[in-house]
C-alpha cells in the first residue's frame, strides 16, 4: 500500500467518524432535549440512538464502498417496514422514529457529497422545527383517551358535571368532553 491509498482510506475513516459523531450528536439534541424532556418516557430512547447510530454507519460504508444510495433507501424502507411487525407504537413516537431513521440516511449522504453547508443546514431546520412544535408555539395539543365507564347514569347531559367530577377524581387529570353535535 502506497501513502496515497493511506491518506484515501484516512480521509474516508476520518469523514465516517466524523460525520456518525455529527449524526449522533443531531439524534441526541432530539432525544435528550426536545423529545424526553415532553414525554419522559425513556422506553424509545435507546431504539432511537442505537438506529440512528447503525443506520448512520451502514449507509457510510454504502458510500465508500461504490454502492448505491438506492441500496440505502432499501434499507431504510426495510427498517421503516419494522414498524408493523412490532408492538403498537404511539404516533408521536413514530414521528420520532422516522426521522431517527430520515436523519442518517440524510446525513450519510450529505456528509459523502462533502457539502458542508447543506448538512448543517438541513440537520438545524430538523432540530428547530422539532424544537418549536414541541413547545407548542402557535399550537395547542390535547392527549385524549378513550374510556368505558360503567356509572350509565352520569353520562346523561344534565349530569355532566358530576360525569367530569367523577372523571377527575378517579383520574387526577383534569378531563374534558368534547360536544360530538
Amino acid at each position: 500500500m502506497d501513502s496515497c491509498e493511506v491518506m484515501t482510506m484516512f480521509n474516508g475513516l476520518s469523514e465516517l467518524v466524523l460525520g456518525a459523531a455529527l449524526n449522533l450528536a443531531v439524534a441526541l439534541v432530539i432525544v435528550r432535549f426536545i423529545y424526553y424532556p415532553v414525554t419522559q418516557d425513556k422506553r424509545y430512547v435507546f431504539t432511537f440512538l442505537a438506529f440512528s447510530t447503525i443506520i448512520y454507519f451502514v449507509l457510510g460504508l454504502f458510500t465508500n464502498t461504490d454502492m448505491s444510495v438506492g441500496v440505502g433507501f432499501g434499507l431504510f424502507a426495510i427498517f421503516s417496514v419494522l414498524r408493523y411487525r412490532t408492538d403498537e407504537m404511539p404516533i408521536r413516537e413514530m414521528t420520532y422514529l422516522f426521522i431517527i431513521i430520515a436523519l442518517p440516511v440524510l446525513n450519510s449522504i450529505l456528509v459523502s457529497s462533502g457539502d458542508l453547508a447543506q448538512l448543517l443546514v438541513a440537520n438545524g431546520i430538523t432540530v428547530a422545527l422539532l424544537y418549536v412544535l414541541e413547545r407548542e408555539w402557535g399550537f395547542h395539543f390535547e392527549a385524549s383517551t378513550k374510556i368505558t365507564y360503567e356509572k350509565i347514569d352520569l353520562i346523561a347531559p344534565a349530569n355532566r358535571e358530576q360525569l367530569l367530577t367523577d372523571l377527575r377524581e378517579r383520574t387526577g387529570l383534569l378531563v374534558k368532553i368534547d360536544d360530538l353535535e
